[in-house]
């Protein structure tokens, strides 16, 4: 491991959480450009509550969204990584691959990079076979992430946890596979 990291890219390092992670990420988290696709921006409590689950979900399985920083300024920029989906659906439990960056670090290639040394560290040193990706079909964004780092496209489905929300429970299920080698 390399200082508080658990692996790195290029120019990011992963890690667990820490509790002074959790006022930096109730920004990014009330932060309306980052919440455009999610019900409603996320309340501090709501902040607290994930970082403890996501420290809880790394201490069991060695994986989480993990807490991202810049390497070149070591500066904690949002989250990316793989957790356990568990929603009810045909395809959970199941694990998924996400991110949530600050807007300034916006168009830097860093979810991009973030993701495929995830992927890696996925399916090289955990050994999982399989991982996911959700987004509303309307995010365009995230969509164009997953097939940059070579996700396909499953499906469209009305996701379970947001049927009151028109404008977001139409979405896409996209999955990538560890080649065998």
């Amino acid at each position: 491991m390399n200082g508080p990291y658990i692996f790195q890219s290029e120019r990011l390092g992963f890690r667990n959480w820490m509790w002074s992670d959790i006022l930096k990420m109730s920004a990014i988290n009330a932060d309306p450009k980052v919440m455009e696709f999610f019900p409603a921006i996320a309340t501090h409590q709501q902040t607290e509550a994930f970082v403890e689950r996501m420290r809880k979900q790394f201490e069991q399985n060695r994986f989480c969204y993990f807490a991202v920083d810049r390497l070149d300024t070591g500066e904690f920029i949002g989250f990316i990584g793989i957790s356990e989906q568990t929603y009810e659906s045909d395809f959970t439990p199941c694990v998924d691959i996400g991110w949530r960056l600050a807007p300034k670090q916006w168009g830097n290639g860093y979810a991009t990079e973030g993701a495929k040394r995830c992927l890696e560290y996925a399916f090289n040193e955990l050994g999982l076979v399989k991982i996911v990706s959700v987004c509303p079909e309307v995010n365009k964004h995230s969509e164009a992430i997953m097939q940059k780092i070579g996700m396909r496209k499953i499906k469209t489905f009305d996701h379970p946890l947001l049927l009151s929300y028109e404008w977001l429970k139409r979405c896409l299920l996209y999955e990538i596979e560890r080649t065998s080698r």
